[in-house]
């Protein structure tokens, strides 16, 4: 069983840096995920009314991301089995539903948007392209700024969109990656601090923390290697350094190792203060004694150390199925 997992694994890295999420096949049918987000709507328009009390609110939370994550890994079960049947013709539909279900590619590809924004039309064309990636004020950003939220949203996402699904999914096949792939649209959708939210989506915000927390870690790890690759052991060291060292510094006990490990190798700072919603949310740098500047430039460098992290990843992937073949 491990062996075609880390298989499935492997050839669904390749396919999704390959293809992506073609706009083609979307416009015809539900991406799972939108079919997730769906799921979740439905429970919160049912179970988070405002007339509810908090402690009811937070006890219908926690049962809502029960069912969700149960739903998830049943359809997850129910779809390998269906595959299994089909034997060794089964596993080019996994493949193919594995690799829909990570972010290697689209990631990619908005990033890249965010410097040719700025390439052709400036500052107003790089923040409208760096609105699509992240939630502060564009309008309030600098180039510098520009460039610093693409470089972040690149490395947390690389966490949460690539690394996580694909530890799910060799921790636990389509189960455990349909069941991650929820419990991050949950958190996405109803795990913010707000009114509404801060008692019906704590469950998911705390669960989803406990599940990312393997996978940052080993995307720093991951991060260092692209950056040993792209620009050499000494960029290598110090990302692994600004990883350990000013992790805990960002807001989220996760986001913060692969930002700070993607700082350190660039050897900028990253993070500190920002603007959402009109509120400034003051935060310390992340490797505070790096570079102070950010150019558009930087962009490119940190999508060669993303690419070399993503094939590094998959490359573990078939370290680890040429070693369960020979076990």
């Amino acid at each position: 069983m491990s062996v075609m997992i880390f298989a499935i694994l492997f050839l669904a890295l390749v396919l999704d840096r390959l293809v992506g999420d073609p706009a083609w096949l979307w416009q015809r049918v539900r991406h799972p995920v939108v079919v997730f987000g769906a799921a979740i709507d439905a429970l919160d328009r049912r179970m988070n009314r405002e007339s509810l009390a908090g402690v009811i609110r937070r006890r219908n939370g926690v049962l809502a991301i029960v069912l969700l994550l149960t739903g998830a890994a049943l359809a997850g079960s129910l779809l390998h089995g269906f595959f299994a049947a089909l034997g060794l013709v089964g596993l080019l539909p996994e493949v193919a539903v594995v690799a829909v279900l990570l972010a290697q590619k689209s990631l990619k590809d908005h990033v890249v948007a965010v410097a040719d924004g700025l390439r052709q039309e400036g500052l107003a064309g790089g923040r409208r392209a760096v609105s699509m990636i992240v939630g502060r004020d564009p309008e309030t950003l600098d180039e510098a700024g520009v460039v610093r939220a693409a470089i972040e949203s690149l490395a947390e996402n690389f966490a949460d969109g690539t690394v996580a699904p694909a530890f799910w999914y060799a921790v636990a096949g389509l189960p455990g990656i349909f069941a991650y792939k929820m419990l991050n649209t949950a958190d996405s959708m109803i795990g913010h601090k707000s009114p509404k939210y801060i008692d019906f989506g704590w469950a998911s915000a705390r669960l989803d923390d406990l599940a990312n927390w393997p996978a940052a870690r080993l995307s720093s790890l991951l991060i260092a290697a692209g950056a040993a690759i792209r620009q050499g052991t000494a960029a290598a060291r110090r990302s692994l350094s600004v990883a350990f060292r000013d992790s805990g510094l960002h807001r989220s006990p996760n986001s913060g190792w692969p930002e700070a490990a993607m700082a350190g190798a660039l050897d900028i700072r990253l993070a500190g203060p920002r603007i959402y919603g009109g509120q400034v949310v003051s935060e310390p740098m992340i490797n505070g004694a790096g570079r102070a500047t950010a150019e558009a430039g930087e962009i490119g460098a940190a999508i060669g150390i993303f690419d070399a992290a993503c094939s590094s990843l998959a490359a573990v992937a078939l370290g680890l199925t040429v070693i369960a073949i020979l076990l």
